[in-house]
């Protein structure tokens, strides 16, 4: 079990790099890993999610009945910033239908459960980013489908219904189950939750492999603007969720907070959407999986950034709010 923890915590602490060395290879060497199937990315984001509900207990959600308008504040921007940006960079720049629709799931998908970590190692509002990353993944059923909707009507039929189903299915019911196991069988979990970075961090590359190799030849003739669109897509995600946080001058733990949460999706679940509603467009599944190697890497810069470089010089008020939040201990 020692080792298991060990390379688990390895896994989970150069998690951007494996990802980005798996992704070249797929990208590069696709036969290398065509033996991972797109056929699994439902079973391997199911896993991912489960895994997340072993890490949840009641104290994460009651963030949510103490600071509401904080919640609403995160998760109004979560659903409303990105869904736009990813509407109007496919517009600018005019993708194709395909990659059209894999760059809006991406926007429409909730806050992705890196956010958590990357919040912890910025020193932000933790509560609030495992509050909101909570809430926009319940809100998914309901929201992810109406905006790509909304946003998609023009271009392909969106079957809303079976898409609610699907997000229930793959999110949902995998996070109540590992919620209410961690509920009555906490002891237990809490050995487990010690390897789950390397179980999660296994399926998103697993993920992430399988989109590529499949779609490599695609990729190495559209991957300018793939990549272009993706790293603006997180870029300004982050930078519009902090600015809207600082417009509402929110204290600086809660702009990190919201600002990361806003700017990190649950690509995975885009891929998986993708994969499951637009089966005749198999690019689609492409912005989802770069998202997932990109926003890894630029997460573990953000948090570099806020913590040596933007927020002494820029935030008046950094020093003693970190003093008061180093005083008050965190759960990651």
């Amino acid at each position: 079990m020692k080792f298991l923890e060990k390379l688990s915590d390895f896994v989970g602490r150069y998690m951007a790099f494996i990802v980005v060395v798996v992704a070249a290879t797929a990208l590069f060497e696709p036969s290398a890993l065509l033996w991972i199937k797109t056929s699994w990315i439902t079973t391997l984001l199911m896993i991912v999610m489960f895994g997340m509900g072993l890490t949840l207990d009641p104290a994460d959600f009651a963030v949510v009945f103490r600071r509401p308008k904080d919640i609403i504040l995160g998760c109004v921007a979560q659903f409303t910033i990105m869904p736009l940006l990813a509407f109007g960079l496919g517009k600018i720049f005019a993708l194709d239908d395909a990659l059209l629709v894999g760059v809006i799931l991406v926007g429409t998908c909730p806050g992705g459960t890196s956010s958590n970590v990357i919040t912890y190692l910025s020193k932000g509002d933790v509560a609030l980013s495992v509050g909101m990353t909570s809430v926009s993944t319940l809100l998914a059923p309901v929201l992810t489908p109406a905006l790509t909707y909304l946003l998609l009507k023009q271009t392909v039929s969106v079957d809303m219904a079976a898409m609610f189903m699907s997000i229930v299915k793959v999110v949902i019911l995998p996070i109540a189950a590992g919620f209410v196991i961690n509920k009555f069988f906490s002891s237990t979990t809490q050995k487990a939750v010690r390897v789950l970075p390397l179980v999660s961090v296994t399926a998103i590359v697993m993920i992430v492999a399988a989109v590529v190799s499949a779609n490599s030849a695609k990729i190495m003739t559209t991957g300018l603007v793939v990549f272009s669109v993706v790293i603006l897509h997180n870029i300004l995600g982050y930078a519009l969720g902090y600015m809207i946080a600082a417009f509402l001058k929110v204290p600086l733990a809660k702009k990190k907070a919201i600002s990361i949460e806003v700017g990190m999706q649950n690509s995975g679940l885009a891929v998986g959407l993708a994969k499951a509603h637009f089966a005749a467009m198999p690019t689609a599944t492409v912005p989802g999986a770069v998202f997932s190697a990109w926003h890894n890497i630029s997460g573990a810069v953000l948090a570099y950034l806020y913590l040596n470089v933007l927020n002494p010089r820029f935030d008046p008020d950094y020093e003693k709010e970190q003093t008061v939040l180093e005083s008050a201990p965190a759960k990651a």
